[in-house]
């Protein structure tokens, strides 16, 4: 079931997204299906910590990329998306490649929305796992 309540595409999230910190950190949207949305992030000289694995930080910041661009494109036209609460837990460090977030709702509530990310290595290991907690703005 098609969950977007406003027209989404990997076009429109990347021209939303310039000069921001999403294209500053090289993320790249890949893929909206009917219930989810998927990016990646390089692990390069931007987004390494100096230990040379991606920084957790980085992971938060794909994960809350995601999670945004998913509750504002499945809310109706006019309301907002805000978020209240994320939380990450890095299960696997990565030192090259890309790391790929998919997102996809938990709940999708007329005040709040939940998002699961789930971000993986390019052998396809789950490197970290979030979940981010939006709020709904209706119009005013």
């Amino acid at each position: 079931m098609r969950i977007w309540k406003k027209p989404i595409s990997v076009d429109e999230l990347t021209t939303i997204s310039l000069n921001t910190a999403t294209s500053h950190l090289g993320i790249e949207f890949l893929e909206v299906g009917d219930d989810f949305i998927r990016a990646r992030v390089p692990v390069d000289k931007r987004t390494v910590q100096p230990y040379g694995l991606l920084h957790g930080g980085v992971s938060v910041v794909l994960a809350e990329t995601l999670g945004s661009c998913g509750a504002a494109y499945a809310s109706p036209e006019g309301h907002g998306a805000v978020g209240l609460d994320i939380n990450a837990n890095h299960l696997k460090g990565v030192s090259s490649g890309w790391v790929t977030g998919t997102a996809r709702p938990v709940h999708i509530g007329r005040t709040t929305q939940v998002w699961q990310i789930d971000m993986r290595n390019d052998s396809g290991e789950l490197t970290c796992v979030s979940r981010i907690t939006m709020a709904m703005l209706t119009p005013r």
